[in-house]
């Protein structure tokens, strides 16, 4: 059944086709559209120190929002892992490790409090990158209760003392999810609404796409053309690491992969901000992949068209705030 032009998700289509329609001159002399580009870029796992500053600093450069899908291993140290019990496995199991020390998760909550207080969004992103295909709804449950415990409580685990004022306002207003593997299933959409998601953003698309609206709204990341041949590829950097050197370290060609990655994001932006302006989203990690080419293309990217008057550069929770803001409350 078609959508509703009531469709929030759906608004933005609305206004770009109504511009377009009352325009009746040559395309020469068309105005931009009447809707803005959206682009929303987004890194999961969120773990290395380094790479915190590098994209808040990015951020300040650019007046980018992003949005930080955290795995909540990295807020417990080699003394507290056992806090941490993924469905099916032994307490103390990640795949994608620990903290090093509990000085390197006070560092780590530091970032994450200095990024909430600029405005970027903090997203769950799961504890332990255990791939939940094949998870029940209950398994699922668990580990977002984990990982909410986890949080909220990582000054107490930690023994960090003391805990900042404005730290459970960050903790609790973590209302989006991306599945490690981007591998998902009914059992997790059905406990995503259970424990009051506002959007999942674990999905692949042939190509840019508006988001699913629902109880849970959809998103995902489309897969863009790229290279000599114009294969298409999903939109983050670790597929291009796969697609470029097989997943292989190749350091003496990152400037070759660089060009080739700016180029993608640049040719799928440039469709959208030409056309029917659907938001591009771009999914990266904390780690530097074949030295670092993918981070270098991501900020020649963002300072190209996040600066742009017409385009916005923002986070998944500010997206959807745009499109469809929230109602008041009763008492408000």
């Amino acid at each position: 059944m078609p959508r509703s032009s009531q469709d929030p998700f759906m608004r933005i289509a609305f206004r770009v086709a109504a511009a377009v329609l009352s325009i009746a001159v040559p395309a020469s002399a068309q105005t931009p559209a009447a809707a803005p580009q959206y682009v929303i870029i987004s890194f999961d796992g969120a773990h290395d120190l380094a790479q915190w500053q590098r994209s808040r600093t990015l951020a300040a450069r650019t007046g980018a929002d992003f949005t930080y899908f955290l795995s909540c291993v990295f807020l417990l140290s080699p003394e507290t892992r056992h806090h941490y019990s993924a469905p099916g496995k032994s307490a103390g199991s990640s795949n994608v490790g620990f903290a090093r020390s509990r000085e390197e998760v006070a560092a780590r909550l530091n970032q994450i409090r200095l990024a909430s207080s600029e405005g970027h969004e903090i997203a769950s992103h799961g504890c332990g990158h255990f791939d939940g295909k094949g998870w029940t709804k209950r398994q699922w449950l668990a580990e977002f209760d984990a990982f909410s415990d986890i949080v909220r409580n990582a000054y107490t685990l930690n023994r960090l003392a003391p805990e900042p004022a404005d730290w459970q306002r960050t903790a609790t207003a973590i209302h989006g999810f991306r599945a490690p593997y981007l591998s998902t299933g009914p059992a997790l959409y059905e406990a995503l609404k259970e424990r009051g998601f506002r959007y999942d953003a674990s999905g692949v698309s042939s190509g840019p796409e508006l988001p699913k609206a629902g109880p849970v709204a959809r998103f995902s990341l489309p897969q863009i053309p790229e290279g000599p041949s114009a294969r298409r590829v999903i939109a983050m950097d670790y597929n291009l690491f796969v697609r470029h050197s097989g997943g292989f370290e190749r350091p003496d060609d990152a400037p070759a992969f660089e060009e080739r990655a700016f180029a993608a994001f640049m040719n799928a932006f440039e469709h959208e901000y030409d056309g029917h302006r659907v938001p591009l989203q771009i999914g990266f990690h904390f780690t530097l992949m074949n030295g670092g080419a993918y981070w270098r293309a991501l900020e020649r990217f963002a300072e190209d068209v996040c600066v742009r008057p017409d385009v916005r550069c923002v986070s998944y929770r500010d997206y959807i705030d745009e499109i469809s803001p929230p109602k008041a409350s009763a008492g408000g």
